[in-house]
Order: structure tokens, then sequence, then C-alpha cells
């Protein structure tokens, strides 16, 4: 039986309202529209919406050549980026919590962060000593998010076939632990560059011209193809493994899938980026409170709106302190712990009525 039978002959309460509305396809795309002009438009040098949107389409404008070098090589490739890494983040961070039917999942779970991390102090360290160079930080950072990815699904796999997604996700926790002591005890043993740590761990867009966004953009296009296909599946195991199964699902080997996909994708992003959290639950758990909760509906707006939320939370990052900047996971985690606090009660309200 195919997915499409499924959801019609099954109304259960995770697949009802499952159609995406063309009033909030518009929002989003409204939303990333906005995000991106104001991206270009505001900064230290102030520039007109009209003039620049002209210029970006190719048409004739008075942009003098000063304030086109500005957008064309500094502000474009850094909204265009944000874009990129936060629509990532943020349809990683919506397909984790379909797969651990959890909405504090993130896509951090499984130690990415702390394998990405790891992997960029010990090449800024490296890069002190002469003995590497900072441009490897990106493909180090990739590396290590997903040596502990895969780590922590060899061990919680460890128990067998009967093993559950909790025990992936205590494996996610040991790993991160693991990880992070390492990574604290190489700073210790090297305090010269815990400054140079820090500045990443805390993320960051500044860029300077299109690499950084050409080296994600064929692993993010590719995150999103693969969890956007899955998205009627992540609907069906919302009803249970053993349901699913019976209905023609393959309950293991779709969430082996995304769980992959995503964790792919989010070592893609914090290659780029740093690690910039909170980003996979604030809009995800948004998009589940105004728009419905399927993952018909939540992965595509998502998408939208996790590049529209990341592109703002860079421009108050570049603005609030002008000319100074703030590190951009500073900006997230103002808005995301509270938030956090708030999914938090309302799980545990929840739990407690059902």
């Amino acid at each position: 039986m195919t997915v499409a039978a499924v959801t019609a002959t099954r109304p259960e309460p995770a697949l009802r309202a499952a159609r995406l509305s063309p009033v909030w396809v518009a929002a989003g795309m409204a939303a990333v529209a906005a995000a991106a002009l104001a991206g270009l438009v505001m900064g230290p040098v102030a520039l007109s919406p009209v003039a620049v949107l002209r210029h970006v389409g190719g048409l004739r404008s008075s942009l003098e050549p000063q304030q086109a070098a500005i957008v064309d090589q500094i502000r474009l490739p850094r909204v265009v980026l944000g874009l990129l890494v936060g629509s990532t983040l943020s349809l990683c961070g919506a397909s984790y919590q379909g797969v651990f039917r959890n909405p504090l999942a993130d896509p951090y779970l499984l130690g990415a962060a702390a394998g990405a991390g790891l992997g960029v102090t010990i090449v800024i360290v490296g890069a002190a000593e002469g003995a590497t160079t900072p441009a490897l930080a990106p493909l180090a950072a990739f590396v290590g998010a997903l040596v502990a990815v895969a780590l922590a699904f060899v061990l919680g796999r460890a128990g067998g076939a009967r093993s559950s997604t909790a025990s992936l996700i205590l494996a996610g926790v040991a790993v991160a632990s693991f990880f992070t002591a390492l990574q604290t005890y190489v700073q210790q043993r090297n305090q010269d560059t815990i400054r140079q740590v820090y500045s990443w761990i805390l993320g960051r867009l500044s860029t300077a011209g299109w690499h950084e966004v050409l080296l994600l953009l064929p692993y993010a296009v590719f995150t999103w193809v693969v969890l956007l296909v899955h998205r009627r599946i992540l609907d069906v195991l919302a009803v249970g493994d053993d349901e699913a199964s019976t209905l023609g699902v393959h309950a293991r080997r779709s969430r082996l899938i995304v769980i992959v996909v995503a964790s792919l994708g989010t070592a893609a992003a914090v290659s780029v980026s740093g690690l910039i959290a909170f980003v996979g639950i604030i809009v995800p758990h948004t998009v589940r409170l105004l728009a419905g909760r399927s993952h018909r509906v939540v992965l595509p707006l998502s998408l939208m709106f996790g590049g529209a939320f990341l592109c703002l939370a860079d421009l108050l990052a570049r603005t609030l302190s002008s000319p100074a900047e703030i590190p951009i996971g500073v900006i997230t985690a103002f808005f995301g712990a509270p938030f956090f606090i708030l999914v938090l009660r309302s799980s545990s309200r929840a739990g407690r009525t059902t």
C-alpha cells in the first residue's frame, strides 16, 4: 500500500489538515524575500531598496560603484549563506523531531556539534603551530560531525535489532560528552587559541565571497530534496513503527535515511557557519503551532521560514553593535533559550494530560 493511500484512508490526528495552504506558501516566500532585502539594504552603509532590487535584478540602478561592490561582494553572499544555513538547520530539526517523535530534538542531537567543534579546534591549534592551515576548518568540522554521528549510530545499534530511538539519543549524548571533553582538553593545552575557537563555536556568517555558498549548496540541495520527499513517510511514522509497517512503510529503513541525511545536512551547515543553535527548534515548533502538525506542512514551511529567521538574526548580529559584530549564536540563543523552556513546559503538560 502506498503512503498516499495510507494518508487517504487513515485520518489519524498526526495526518489531518495535511495540505499545504497556498496562503502559507506565499507567506513563507514573502518572509524569505523580506529578510533577504533587509539584509541587503541595512547595515553601516544604508542603501536604497529600489536601487538594490534593480541592481540585483540586472537592471540599471543608481548605486555607486562602491555601493554595488558592497552588495555584490559582501552582503549578497552573506544573505544567501544565511538563507542556506537557516533553511538546512530548520529542515533537519523538523525531520529529527519527526523521526524521534520529540519536539525537543535538535540537529545536534547525535553529537554533530561536538564532533564539528573538536575538528575545528584541532585545525586551529595545528595552524597556530604551523602544522595545518585555517582553510581546513570547514572540512574538519564536516568530518568531525559525520564521525560523531556515525559513532553515535553504531553505539545506538549495539543493543541489537530491538534497540530503540531512546538508545540512539543516549548514545548521541554520550558521544557529545566525550567529544566535548576532548575539545576542552585540547583547548586547555593550547590556551592561546581559545579566542579563535570560541569565535567559531559561537557562529558566524561572515564570508569573503561565494566560496562558502558554493561549498554548502550541493549538500543543502541534496538534503532538502531527500527530506522533503520523506515528508509523507514521517507522517506515517508518527502513528508508530508497528502500524507503519502494517501500512507498507519500512520504518527502520526510512528512519535511517532521514537520520543520515539530516546529519549530513547539519554537518555541512556547521562546517561553514559554526555552531548556531536553536534554529532547528524555534522555527519548526512555531510552524506547528501556527500552520499544523503534518510534516507535509511543517517541512516545506520550516525550510522557508528557517532561512528568513537566520537571515534576520544575522542582520541583528551585525547591526546592533555596529561597527562591532555580535556572534550570531548569541542572537539565536537569546531567542532560543526561553523558547526551549516554553516548548519543554508545553511538552510536560501534554505528557501529564495523556
